[in-house]
């Protein structure tokens, strides 16, 4: 079956796509949940906004993807050793929406504490200018995130169920 990363910057309803695909029966993986990544401090830092980043933990994301249970899995995630593992995805459907869709909804959010202090949203502010021109270079899919939930997850089943199309 399919594997497919959802990324993107904070904000965009990656978390959001994923509860929703697990609600209606699909396996799904968070790799914000504990475990998947771990934290690296650079040893020297520039400024407040960039100190250090998330990776994931690799030995546990190729053990991830060795796995197979002949059901389509969608893995949620946005860490720079991502690109690592592309090929062992169907696809790789980058989320997007608008700067200020994004601090909107990371500020109503309730159920992330990110993104509500200045320095986050500098960081996603910053990440959206540098981070999001990458991973769109990289992706299979684009989808606009500042659609309605059910029309995101039903392009993202879509992909699943053709992976080799473009959007």
């Amino acid at each position: 079956m399919s594997k497919i990363l959802v990324t993107g910057m904070s904000g965009t309803g990656k978390s959001s796509a994923l509860g929703e695909l697990g609600r209606r029966g699909y396996r799904v993986v968070d790799t914000d949940d504990p475990g998947w990544r771990e934290y690296r401090e650079y040893v020297e830092f520039v400024d407040e906004v960039h100190r250090g980043e998330w990776l994931w933990v690799e030995e546990r994301i190729t053990g991830l993807l060795d796995s197979d249970d002949d059901c389509s899995l969608f893995v949620q995630g946005c860490v720079r050793n991502q690109s690592k593992f592309y090929d062992r995805f169907n696809a790789v459907v980058l989320l997007s929406a608008p700067a200020d869709v994004i601090l909107d909804r990371v500020a109503r959010r309730t159920t992330n504490k990110y993104g509500k202090t200045p320095v986050e949203r500098a960081m996603i502010l910053d990440d959206l200018a540098k981070v999001e021109p990458m991973l769109r270079a990289s992706c299979t899919h684009e989808l606009d995130a500042s659609r309605p939930l059910d029309e995101v997850v039903a392009d993202l089943i879509a992909i699943a169920s053709h992976p080799m199309t473009t959007s």
